[in-house]
């Protein structure tokens, strides 16, 4: 069956990372402590579970709510490791933007994601004449816990992911893109977090962090070392990190904000093997920055902060980022599945909230 953004049936109750009393940086996080802080980005997942064998789905990050390929939004990709296939990244690298939702999936969903975005832009109004669309999409390999060869999610859902975007809380752990991933050898998913940065002013601009966790290391939370023996083994992998902001950034300090995020995936733990796919998608929401037609048709002026103001931004990413793939962790549930390599039934355990609970105690 598939499940909408909404529903956590199959998990018993787990806690976020701040829940259990463990909270790290030094900026406050947004009221929801996740990317929808962000005023105007909608997250929507399709959770795909099936018999013994199927534990995969989509998740779609849109910018706002609107026509995205009308009104593009400045973006940039940073990639530390790439070993993967991030599509839409030359696109983005090239005129530092984005028009279309972002979907997270399997590695091999990564066409039908394609597709899905196809279909999803060409039915918006006012998208009749368009003939080329750049998708989005990044991906993690769920074939440990999913049989990846089987075809899901297919494209109706991950339309229904996109469909089903919305704002306020965001579903954490083994749900959408996150339903078959695997991070230090514990059940891994889909994380998020935020962060407030004040400026002089008054002004204030939101950080926000969505992680597809998927990837190994030794584990370390809060800057120690988590002594799970499955951790010490778990080496490969990958991670796709999306960060939100309305700050108003151009597309190279977006690049530079993106390579900030590898710092908190630095913090915990992460190997970055040779055969991690690591992954940064940054964009901002401000609306001086947004792309109209109208804008993209003369000659405009648009302001954004200067470099001597980001660096407290690039504090907040690594901050975010880290509490994301903490909450990726917390909030998934012991999964069993099918491990489409080996093809054996498989189980991946989640970490114990119980010993988090201690580990901050000690």
């Amino acid at each position: 069956m598939t499940h909408n953004s909404t529903d956590s049936s199959e998990a018993s109750p787990r806690r976020r990372l701040r829940d259990l009393g463990i909270a790290p940086g030094d900026f406050a996080p947004g009221p929801l402590n996740a990317i929808t802080d962000v005023a105007g980005v909608l997250v929507g997942h399709a959770t795909v579970v099936e018999g013994a064998t199927i534990r995969t789905g989509a998740t779609a990050i849109l910018a706002h709510g609107g026509n995205l390929f009308r009104d593009k939004v400045p973006a940039a990709i940073a990639v530390f490791n790439g070993y993967g296939k991030f599509a839409g990244s030359t696109q983005i690298e090239e005129l530092g933007e984005i028009e279309t939702p972002v979907v997270l999936t399997n590695t091999l969903a990564t066409g039908r994601a394609i597709e899905a975005i196809h279909a999803h832009t060409l039915a918006q109004p006012g998208n009749s004449r368009v003939v080329s669309i750049n998708a989005v999409v990044g991906e993690t390999n769920d074939s440990r816990l999913n049989d990846i060869r089987a075809g899901r999610p297919d494209v109706s859902e991950i339309r229904a992911a996109i469909a089903t975007a919305t704002d306020g809380p965001v579903v954490e752990g083994a749900v959408g893109a996150g339903s078959g991933t695997v991070a230090f050898g514990l059940k891994g998913g889909i994380g998020t977090s935020s962060r407030l940065v004040p400026f002089k002013g008054g002004e204030t601009f939101t950080v926000g962090v969505l992680v597809q966790s998927n990837y190994g290391g030794r584990l370390l939370i809060d800057g120690a070392t988590w002594n799970a023996s499955p951790a010490a083994e778990d080496k490969d992998g990958s991670i796709v990190i999306i960060v939100a902001t309305d700050a108003p950034l151009c597309e190279r300090n977006l690049k530079r904000l993106g390579q900030r995020a590898f710092g908190g995936l630095a913090k915990t733990g992460a190997a970055l093997s040779n055969g991690s796919g690591d992954y940064a998608l940054v964009f901002s929401t401000h609306e001086s920055v947004r792309r109209t037609p109208q804008r993209r048709a003369g000659i405009v002026m648009t302001p954004t902060l200067p470099n001597e103001l980001v660096s407290p931004l690039f504090e907040a990413v690594i901050e975010a980022t880290e509490e994301a793939i903490l909450n990726s962790l917390c909030m998934a549930h012991t999964v069993e599945g099918y491990d489409a390599g080996s093809g054996k039934p498989s189980r991946v355990e989640a970490i114990s909230l119980e010993a988090l609970s201690l580990y901050k105690a000690r």
